[in-house]
Protein backbone atom coordinates (compact mmCIF):
# COMPACT_ATOMS: atom_id res chain seq x y z
CA UNK A 1 0.00 0.00 0.00
CA UNK A 2 1.14 3.47 -0.96
CA UNK A 3 1.71 6.27 1.40
CA UNK A 4 -1.16 7.84 -0.43
CA UNK A 5 -3.45 5.23 -0.96
CA UNK A 6 -7.03 6.55 -1.62
CA UNK A 7 -5.48 10.11 -1.92
CA UNK A 8 -6.25 11.88 -5.29
CA UNK A 9 -5.07 14.96 -6.68
CA UNK A 10 -7.39 16.98 -9.46
CA UNK A 11 -4.65 19.14 -11.62
CA UNK A 12 -5.77 22.05 -13.18
CA UNK A 13 -3.93 22.51 -16.58
CA UNK A 14 -3.38 25.97 -18.28
CA UNK A 15 -1.14 28.13 -15.58
CA UNK A 16 -0.90 25.74 -13.38
CA UNK A 17 0.96 22.48 -15.04
CA UNK A 18 0.88 23.90 -18.17
CA UNK A 19 2.90 27.15 -17.92
CA UNK A 20 1.71 29.05 -20.65
CA UNK A 21 1.45 32.70 -19.37
CA UNK A 22 2.58 34.16 -22.16
CA UNK A 23 0.05 32.51 -24.52
CA UNK A 24 -2.64 33.75 -22.26
CA UNK A 25 -1.48 37.10 -22.76
CA UNK A 26 -0.98 37.46 -25.98
CA UNK A 27 -4.28 35.40 -26.33
CA UNK A 28 -6.16 37.95 -24.20
CA UNK A 29 -4.20 41.28 -25.89
CA UNK A 30 -4.98 40.11 -29.24
CA UNK A 31 -8.86 39.51 -28.59
CA UNK A 32 -9.21 42.89 -26.43
CA UNK A 33 -7.65 44.63 -29.43
CA UNK A 34 -10.86 43.60 -31.41
CA UNK A 35 -12.89 46.60 -29.32
CA UNK A 36 -9.74 48.85 -29.40
CA UNK A 37 -8.80 48.13 -25.74
CA UNK A 38 -4.91 49.04 -24.85
CA UNK A 39 -3.05 45.69 -24.40
CA UNK A 40 -2.48 44.72 -20.53
CA UNK A 41 0.38 43.28 -18.55
CA UNK A 42 0.76 39.64 -16.72
CA UNK A 43 0.28 41.70 -13.52
CA UNK A 44 -2.66 43.21 -14.25
CA UNK A 45 -4.11 40.46 -16.16
CA UNK A 46 -3.74 38.56 -12.62
CA UNK A 47 -5.13 41.23 -10.56
CA UNK A 48 -8.32 41.35 -13.15
CA UNK A 49 -9.24 38.10 -13.96
CA UNK A 50 -12.00 36.23 -12.75
CA UNK A 51 -14.43 33.49 -13.97
CA UNK A 52 -17.05 33.86 -15.58
CA UNK A 53 -14.63 34.98 -18.16
CA UNK A 54 -17.10 37.98 -19.74
CA UNK A 55 -17.05 39.29 -16.02
CA UNK A 56 -12.81 39.81 -16.74
CA UNK A 57 -14.19 41.35 -20.10
CA UNK A 58 -16.79 43.50 -18.20
CA UNK A 59 -13.58 44.83 -15.67
CA UNK A 60 -11.62 45.83 -18.53
CA UNK A 61 -14.23 47.59 -21.34
CA UNK A 62 -16.75 48.63 -18.19
CA UNK A 63 -19.57 46.87 -19.25
CA UNK A 64 -20.36 43.25 -20.33
CA UNK A 65 -19.55 42.47 -24.41
CA UNK A 66 -22.51 41.90 -26.48
CA UNK A 67 -22.70 38.04 -27.36
CA UNK A 68 -21.39 38.98 -30.36
CA UNK A 69 -18.12 40.89 -29.17
CA UNK A 70 -18.07 37.78 -27.04
CA UNK A 71 -17.80 35.62 -29.71
CA UNK A 72 -15.51 36.99 -32.01
CA UNK A 73 -12.50 37.71 -29.34
CA UNK A 74 -13.25 34.10 -28.21
CA UNK A 75 -12.31 33.38 -31.26
CA UNK A 76 -9.46 35.10 -31.97
CA UNK A 77 -8.64 34.20 -28.33
CA UNK A 78 -8.27 30.38 -29.19
CA UNK A 79 -6.95 31.20 -32.81
CA UNK A 80 -3.88 33.09 -31.01
CA UNK A 81 -3.80 30.62 -28.18
CA UNK A 82 -2.97 27.51 -30.25
CA UNK A 83 -0.68 29.23 -32.57
CA UNK A 84 1.30 30.43 -29.47
CA UNK A 85 1.02 27.26 -27.18
CA UNK A 86 3.67 25.50 -29.01
CA UNK A 87 6.52 27.71 -27.64
CA UNK A 88 5.11 26.74 -23.80
CA UNK A 89 6.47 23.89 -21.83
CA UNK A 90 5.11 22.21 -18.42
CA UNK A 91 5.92 24.08 -15.30
CA UNK A 92 9.31 23.49 -13.34
CA UNK A 93 9.09 20.35 -11.56
CA UNK A 94 5.67 19.46 -12.91
CA UNK A 95 6.51 15.87 -14.51
CA UNK A 96 8.71 14.74 -11.41
CA UNK A 97 5.85 15.59 -9.23
CA UNK A 98 3.43 13.62 -11.05
CA UNK A 99 5.86 10.80 -11.01
CA UNK A 100 6.02 10.99 -7.29
CA UNK A 101 2.68 11.40 -6.15
CA UNK A 102 1.76 8.38 -8.57
CA UNK A 103 4.52 6.09 -6.98
CA UNK A 104 3.61 7.16 -3.26
CA UNK A 105 0.21 5.38 -3.99
CA UNK A 106 -1.79 8.57 -4.76
CA UNK A 107 -3.86 8.85 -7.84
CA UNK A 108 -4.15 11.79 -9.94
CA UNK A 109 -6.44 13.29 -12.57
CA UNK A 110 -6.54 16.30 -14.65
CA UNK A 111 -9.47 18.76 -15.36
CA UNK A 112 -9.03 21.72 -17.35
CA UNK A 113 -11.73 24.19 -19.22
CA UNK A 114 -9.69 23.82 -22.20
CA UNK A 115 -11.51 22.29 -25.04
CA UNK A 116 -11.28 18.48 -24.91
CA UNK A 117 -9.87 18.10 -28.29
CA UNK A 118 -6.72 19.92 -27.86
CA UNK A 119 -6.48 19.32 -24.62
CA UNK A 120 -5.56 15.36 -24.78
CA UNK A 121 -2.97 15.53 -27.80
CA UNK A 122 -1.41 18.29 -26.10
CA UNK A 123 -1.02 16.44 -22.52
CA UNK A 124 -0.14 12.87 -24.25
CA UNK A 125 2.75 15.21 -26.38
CA UNK A 126 4.27 15.60 -23.01
CA UNK A 127 4.63 11.92 -22.05
CA UNK A 128 2.46 12.72 -18.44
CA UNK A 129 -1.14 11.48 -19.81
CA UNK A 130 -0.15 7.67 -17.83
CA UNK A 131 0.24 9.85 -14.62
CA UNK A 132 -3.67 10.32 -15.04
CA UNK A 133 -6.66 8.15 -14.19
CA UNK A 134 -8.84 10.47 -15.95
CA UNK A 135 -7.64 13.57 -18.31
CA UNK A 136 -10.62 15.80 -18.88
CA UNK A 137 -11.14 18.94 -20.56
CA UNK A 138 -13.96 21.55 -21.68
CA UNK A 139 -17.04 19.88 -23.67
CA UNK A 140 -19.11 22.97 -25.14
CA UNK A 141 -19.09 26.66 -24.75
CA UNK A 142 -16.44 28.65 -23.04
CA UNK A 143 -16.39 31.01 -20.25
CA UNK A 144 -18.19 29.48 -17.79
CA UNK A 145 -17.34 28.16 -13.88
CA UNK A 146 -15.11 25.13 -13.64
CA UNK A 147 -17.51 23.53 -10.41
CA UNK A 148 -20.33 21.72 -12.53
CA UNK A 149 -17.42 19.74 -14.48
CA UNK A 150 -15.60 18.96 -11.16
CA UNK A 151 -19.48 17.43 -10.27
CA UNK A 152 -19.28 15.20 -12.82
CA UNK A 153 -15.37 14.22 -13.04
CA UNK A 154 -15.45 12.93 -9.71
CA UNK A 155 -18.80 10.85 -10.31
CA UNK A 156 -17.10 9.51 -13.36
CA UNK A 157 -13.86 8.73 -10.85
CA UNK A 158 -16.02 6.03 -9.22
CA UNK A 159 -14.61 5.01 -5.96
CA UNK A 160 -12.76 8.48 -5.09
CA UNK A 161 -13.70 10.17 -2.43
CA UNK A 162 -14.15 13.99 -2.22
CA UNK A 163 -13.03 14.18 1.52
CA UNK A 164 -9.79 12.34 0.39
CA UNK A 165 -9.26 14.47 -2.73
CA UNK A 166 -7.97 17.94 -3.04
CA UNK A 167 -7.62 20.67 -6.41
CA UNK A 168 -4.86 21.77 -7.68
CA UNK A 169 -5.31 24.82 -9.36
CA UNK A 170 -4.21 28.67 -10.32
CA UNK A 171 -7.55 30.48 -9.96
CA UNK A 172 -10.03 31.12 -7.07
CA UNK A 173 -12.63 29.31 -9.47
CA UNK A 174 -10.70 26.29 -8.92
CA UNK A 175 -11.19 26.26 -4.70
CA UNK A 176 -15.44 27.04 -5.69
CA UNK A 177 -15.24 23.98 -7.62
CA UNK A 178 -13.49 21.85 -4.82
CA UNK A 179 -15.61 23.16 -2.28
CA UNK A 180 -18.89 22.29 -4.89
CA UNK A 181 -17.86 18.92 -4.46
CA UNK A 182 -16.49 18.38 -0.69
CA UNK A 183 -12.86 18.39 -1.89
CA UNK A 184 -9.84 20.59 -0.45
CA UNK A 185 -8.43 23.19 -2.78
CA UNK A 186 -4.52 24.95 -2.80
CA UNK A 187 -4.37 27.37 -5.16
CA UNK A 188 -0.77 28.30 -7.01
CA UNK A 189 0.24 31.87 -7.56
CA UNK A 190 2.34 31.21 -10.66
CA UNK A 191 -0.66 31.50 -13.33
CA UNK A 192 -3.76 34.03 -13.80
CA UNK A 193 -3.87 35.15 -9.81
CA UNK A 194 -1.89 37.23 -7.69
CA UNK A 195 -1.34 36.07 -4.57
CA UNK A 196 -3.66 38.66 -2.53
CA UNK A 197 -6.74 38.01 -4.58
CA UNK A 198 -5.95 34.04 -4.17
CA UNK A 199 -6.04 34.72 -0.46
CA UNK A 200 -9.56 35.78 0.01
CA UNK A 201 -10.35 32.74 -0.42
CA UNK A 202 -9.60 30.90 2.20
CA UNK A 203 -7.71 28.44 1.41
CA UNK A 204 -4.10 27.33 1.38
CA UNK A 205 -1.64 29.72 -1.47
CA UNK A 206 1.67 28.46 -1.97
CA UNK A 207 4.27 29.64 -4.96
CA UNK A 208 5.55 26.84 -6.42
CA UNK A 209 3.80 23.65 -7.84
CA UNK A 210 6.02 21.45 -5.08
CA UNK A 211 4.70 23.20 -2.10
CA UNK A 212 1.37 22.68 -3.52
CA UNK A 213 2.03 18.78 -3.41
CA UNK A 214 3.19 19.02 0.14
CA UNK A 215 0.42 20.88 1.39
CA UNK A 216 -2.08 18.27 -0.43
CA UNK A 217 -0.35 15.55 1.53
CA UNK A 218 -0.81 17.62 4.60
CA UNK A 219 -4.80 17.67 4.05
CA UNK A 220 -5.02 13.97 3.33
CA UNK A 221 -2.89 13.28 6.05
Amino acid sequence: MGKYESAHIVWDWNGTLFHDNDAIIGATNAASAELGLAPITLEQYRALYCVPVPKFYERLMGRLPTDAEWEAMDEIFHRYYAEHRALCGLTDGAAELLAGWRSAGGSQSLLSMYVHEELVPLVRGFGIEPHFVRVEGRVGPSGGSKAEHMVRHLRSLGEVRPGRTVVIGDAADDAVAARAVGAQAVLYTGGSHGRASLEEVGVPVVDSLAEAVEEAQRLVA
